[in-house]
């Protein structure tokens, strides 16, 4: 799986790619939980615009990782969901846990 990801103030911007599944949901479970767990960001903002599907492992990544935000009293968004993407989040009824945003956010307003 690829990513990218950038910084701005104490906020970081993570973008995975492609499919988020059992082939690949310990790693990005593992790189979204370093960056939850730096010192360096207080919110971690997930760009779900480039994922083309998600299955439970993947779904599982993020669970956990907002677990671990919630842990550490950090911020956890999820935005650009496309529509067959944010059917799964509705369908578990985990659109009503995460903190989704509808529209890819500027930085100095999720900061503000």
């Amino acid at each position: 799986m690829q990513y990218s990801s950038f910084a701005h103030s104490r906020t970081t911007v993570f973008q995975p790619n492609s499919h988020i599944n059992a082939d690949n949901a310990a790693v990005l479970q593992e790189q979204l939980a370093e960056t939850v767990a730096s010192q360096e960001y207080s919110s971690l903002m997930v760009d779900m615009s480039k994922v083309e599907s998600l299955d439970s492992a993947g779904l599982m990544a993020l669970v956990t990782t907002l677990t671990l935000a919630q842990r550490l009293n950090k911020q956890f968004y999820l935005f650009g969901i496309s529509p067959s993407i944010r059917i799964i989040f509705e369908l578990t009824q985990l659109d009503r846990v995460f903190k989704i945003l509808e529209h890819p956010p500027s930085l100095e307003a999720a900061i503000a």
